[in-house]
Protein backbone atom coordinates (compact mmCIF):
# COMPACT_ATOMS: atom_id res chain seq x y z
CA UNK A 1 0.00 0.00 0.00
CA UNK A 2 2.09 3.18 -1.33
CA UNK A 3 1.68 6.14 1.68
CA UNK A 4 -0.33 8.84 2.14
CA UNK A 5 2.07 11.45 0.85
CA UNK A 6 2.22 9.75 -2.28
CA UNK A 7 -0.99 9.71 -3.00
CA UNK A 8 -1.09 13.12 -2.05
CA UNK A 9 1.60 14.04 -4.50
CA UNK A 10 -0.14 12.04 -7.07
CA UNK A 11 -3.55 13.60 -6.84
CA UNK A 12 -1.97 17.10 -6.86
CA UNK A 13 -0.38 16.29 -9.96
CA UNK A 14 -3.11 14.44 -11.24
CA UNK A 15 -5.08 17.97 -10.58
CA UNK A 16 -2.97 20.41 -11.76
CA UNK A 17 -2.34 18.59 -15.23
CA UNK A 18 -5.71 18.29 -15.38
CA UNK A 19 -6.99 21.72 -14.41
CA UNK A 20 -4.32 22.98 -17.11
CA UNK A 21 -5.19 20.83 -19.97
CA UNK A 22 -9.10 22.56 -19.61
CA UNK A 23 -7.79 25.83 -19.16
CA UNK A 24 -5.63 25.83 -21.88
CA UNK A 25 -8.78 26.00 -24.50
CA UNK A 26 -10.25 28.70 -22.82
CA UNK A 27 -7.01 30.94 -22.93
CA UNK A 28 -6.20 30.06 -26.51
CA UNK A 29 -9.40 31.04 -27.21
CA UNK A 30 -9.84 34.61 -25.57
CA UNK A 31 -6.50 35.13 -27.87
CA UNK A 32 -8.19 34.14 -31.40
CA UNK A 33 -12.01 35.32 -30.47
CA UNK A 34 -12.05 38.21 -33.34
CA UNK A 35 -10.58 35.78 -35.65
CA UNK A 36 -12.10 35.17 -38.85
CA UNK A 37 -11.56 31.64 -38.79
CA UNK A 38 -13.05 31.15 -35.02
CA UNK A 39 -16.16 32.44 -35.90
CA UNK A 40 -16.76 30.62 -39.14
CA UNK A 41 -16.26 27.17 -36.86
CA UNK A 42 -18.52 28.76 -34.55
CA UNK A 43 -21.26 28.15 -37.22
CA UNK A 44 -20.20 25.61 -39.08
CA UNK A 45 -18.90 23.20 -36.70
CA UNK A 46 -21.87 22.29 -35.27
CA UNK A 47 -23.57 21.56 -38.12
CA UNK A 48 -20.65 19.20 -39.33
CA UNK A 49 -20.40 17.67 -36.22
CA UNK A 50 -24.49 16.86 -35.73
CA UNK A 51 -24.09 15.48 -39.93
CA UNK A 52 -21.07 13.04 -39.09
CA UNK A 53 -23.34 11.45 -35.81
CA UNK A 54 -26.14 11.56 -38.15
CA UNK A 55 -24.70 9.55 -40.95
CA UNK A 56 -22.88 7.21 -38.28
CA UNK A 57 -25.61 6.54 -36.08
CA UNK A 58 -28.58 5.88 -39.15
CA UNK A 59 -26.36 3.88 -41.41
CA UNK A 60 -26.71 0.30 -39.61
CA UNK A 61 -30.20 1.30 -39.13
CA UNK A 62 -30.54 1.88 -42.96
CA UNK A 63 -28.07 -0.64 -44.14
CA UNK A 64 -30.57 -3.61 -41.91
CA UNK A 65 -34.55 -1.77 -42.07
CA UNK A 66 -36.05 -1.51 -45.22
CA UNK A 67 -38.72 0.99 -43.93
CA UNK A 68 -35.59 2.53 -41.56
CA UNK A 69 -34.36 4.62 -44.89
CA UNK A 70 -38.00 6.15 -44.65
CA UNK A 71 -38.28 6.73 -41.02
CA UNK A 72 -34.35 8.09 -41.01
CA UNK A 73 -35.12 10.49 -43.71
CA UNK A 74 -38.13 11.29 -41.73
CA UNK A 75 -36.69 12.53 -38.70
CA UNK A 76 -33.42 13.78 -40.22
CA UNK A 77 -36.64 16.59 -41.77
CA UNK A 78 -38.43 16.81 -38.36
CA UNK A 79 -34.87 17.71 -37.07
CA UNK A 80 -33.94 20.85 -39.50
CA UNK A 81 -37.27 21.60 -39.08
CA UNK A 82 -37.59 22.19 -35.16
CA UNK A 83 -34.00 23.25 -35.02
CA UNK A 84 -34.47 26.32 -37.49
CA UNK A 85 -38.53 26.72 -36.12
CA UNK A 86 -37.20 27.45 -32.45
CA UNK A 87 -34.01 29.47 -33.06
CA UNK A 88 -31.34 26.69 -33.24
CA UNK A 89 -31.63 25.37 -30.62
CA UNK A 90 -29.82 21.92 -31.22
CA UNK A 91 -30.88 19.76 -28.40
CA UNK A 92 -34.11 20.35 -29.02
CA UNK A 93 -34.23 19.47 -32.66
CA UNK A 94 -32.18 16.37 -31.94
CA UNK A 95 -35.05 15.34 -29.13
CA UNK A 96 -37.73 15.56 -31.32
CA UNK A 97 -36.30 14.21 -34.17
CA UNK A 98 -35.10 11.39 -31.95
CA UNK A 99 -38.61 11.04 -30.82
CA UNK A 100 -40.28 10.57 -34.38
CA UNK A 101 -37.51 8.08 -35.61
CA UNK A 102 -38.27 6.13 -32.27
CA UNK A 103 -42.08 6.05 -32.86
CA UNK A 104 -42.19 5.72 -36.50
CA UNK A 105 -39.77 2.43 -36.22
CA UNK A 106 -41.42 0.94 -33.34
CA UNK A 107 -45.54 1.80 -34.39
CA UNK A 108 -45.27 1.07 -37.85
Amino acid sequence: MPSTSYLVAVLAIVFTITLALRAVPFVVLGRLRDSVIVRRLAVWMPVGILAILAVTALHGTIATEPHGTWYALLAVAVTIAVHLAFGRRTILGVGFGTAVYVVLLNAL
